[in-house]
């Protein structure tokens, strides 16, 4: 497979070579990056796949040469070289966004951020640009993830209770090892077991559309401090609830952690 075009700068991309134009002291000149011999970042393996993603991009740019305002390669490009699918791709640019090393300009493309001083910079400008509607999210799982708890407490099979137990189990273990995108998914694992649990088909349908429309309710909960040892905690008592088949209690303690999450969520964002 040949080596992927470069694409650098504001310039157009010359299409037979690793040519791009570098806009730069009111003049454009032409700089071409060395192709390192085969491909540097190939396919994705298919297991733990959002966290090879990011993994994948972030070699992108560091042995690609991007510099900060470059312009990254296009969803399709991507996805055609790390052999992934679309949604997957799309989940680990949000993360690299929050993060701050890519942003996503409507109508223009991916581009190659300058890296923050201090990490959690990135993720203050963006969580300042979409507060508005995380807030709008996490209104509308207040309104049906509760119910969904409730559900669960009185329906769920031995077997599911056992997989939620699992589920938490990982959930702490990633937590506390730091894998961002490992712990995310193992969040929204377990919202979707919740639903799955109620045997009601169209709940588990929508909980499950939900957890990816909603990803950025994630990604901003992993990224603020503290907050996912708290999930941690919360979960678990959720999980408590569920297994002595108490329904009001699962209620509650879901909507203590929806309204938790998102008013230490909008705080971090607070001067």
């Amino acid at each position: 497979m040949p080596c992927p075009q470069a694409f650098v700068g504001s310039g157009p991309r010359d299409a037979g070579s690793l040519k791009g134009q570098l806009v730069g002291g009111g003049r454009a000149r032409t700089v071409e990056r060395d192709c390192p011999g085969r491909d540097t970042v190939g396919p994705v393996r298919k297991s733990r796949l959002s966290e090879g993603v990011v993994d994948a991009i972030r070699r992108m740019i560091a042995d690609e040469g991007f510099a900060p305002g470059d312009k990254f390669y296009s969803e399709n490009k991507l996805t055609t070289q790390l052999q992934v699918s679309r949604s997957s791709l799309r989940e680990a640019i949000r993360i690299l966004e929050v993060t701050g090393m890519l942003s996503v300009r409507h109508g223009k493309g991916i581009f190659v951020e300058a890296p923050s001083i201090r990490p959690q910079d990135g993720f203050l400008d963006w969580l300042k640009r979409n507060d508005q509607s995380l807030q709008e999210h996490f209104e509308v799982r207040l309104i049906i993830e509760p119910q969904v708890a409730r559900l669960a407490a009185l329906a769920a099979t031995p077997d599911e209770i056992d997989a939620l137990a699992d589920n938490h189990e990982r959930f702490a273990r990633n937590s506390l090892l730091g894998r961002t995108t490992e712990t995310i998914d193992c969040d929204r694992e377990f919202h979707t077991r919740l639903a799955k649990a109620t045997h009601n088909k169209m709940l588990y349908a929508l909980i499950k559309s939900l957890a990816t429309s909603l990803f950025d309710d994630w990604i901003s909960s992993f990224h603020t401090p503290g907050r996912m040892d708290k999930t941690v905690f919360e979960h678990g008592q959720i999980l408590e609830a569920i297994r002595n088949r108490d329904a009001e209690a699962a209620m509650d303690s879901m909507t203590t952690h929806l309204r938790n999450a998102i008013r230490e969520i909008s705080g971090t964002s607070s001067p």
